[in-house]
This record gives structure tokens, C-alpha cells and sequence, in this order.
């Protein structure tokens, strides 16, 4: 009789986590009771946490696109630059040649390469 009862006060001890678990009884209605401002304090701490992370990405995200906006912009700033100078310092010169009375003018068609062949 000994036995059967350390066999089911053995029983008791290791199945009792086990068997709370499975019956859903870890955690009882009185524990909440007891420390409902701690549950909800954590349960407001959850919820800021994963909202901070959402907005964090979000604004990563658009953060990023905005640098490849902005890399754009440059590049397109930086070609038309170029074609403003290559057009003025065009244009001076023409205004140079025509105050020099030189008779020159410019050629519509590009110059060609001449091969020889041997």
C-alpha cells in the first residue's frame, strides 16, 4: 500500500505541469485576477513594441526609395548640366567667329574618317 501511494504521489508530481498544461490550467482565472495590471501592462508593451517595429520598417522602406528618387535626380541634373555647358560654350564660340568676321561656318553633317587602303 506504501508503494501505490509514492507510485501515485510520483505519478501526481511529474504529470501535474503536464496535465495542467493539457487541461489549461497553468495559468488559472485567479492568477489574472491577482496581477491584471502586470498582464495588461505587458500586453501594452506587445503591442508598442510591434507597432514601433512596423512603423520602423515602413519608414525604412521609404526611406530607401527616396534614395534611389534622389540618385536619379542627381544623375539627371548632372546630364542636363553637361549638355548646358557643351550648348553655351557652343554658342560663344559662334558669337566669337561672327564679331571676328571670319566667314566661318558650322557643318550640319560630322566629319568623316578617311581610310587608306593599301
Amino acid at each position: 500500500m506504501a508503494s501505490s501511494n509514492r507510485q501515485t504521489a510520483n505519478d501526481s508530481d511529474n504529470g501535474s505541469w503536464f496535465t495542467r498544461i493539457r487541461h489549461g490550467r497553468l495559468l488559472s482565472t485567479d492568477f489574472f485576477a491577482r496581477n491584471w495590471v502586470i498582464v495588461l501592462t505587458i500586453i501594452i508593451m506587445f503591442l508598442i513594441y510591434i507597432t514601433n517595429k512596423y512603423q520602423c520598417q515602413t519608414r525604412m522602406e521609404t526611406i530607401q526609395s527616396l534614395q534611389h528618387r534622389l540618385e536619379i535626380v542627381k544623375t539627371e541634373c548632372v546630364l542636363q548640366h553637361s549638355r548646358y555647358m557643351s550648348r553655351t560654350r557652343e554658342s560663344a564660340m559662334r558669337e566669337l567667329v561672327d564679331t571676328m568676321h571670319l566667314g566661318l561656318s558650322i557643318r550640319e553633317l560630322p566629319p568623316y574618317k578617311i581610310s587608306r587602303d593599301r
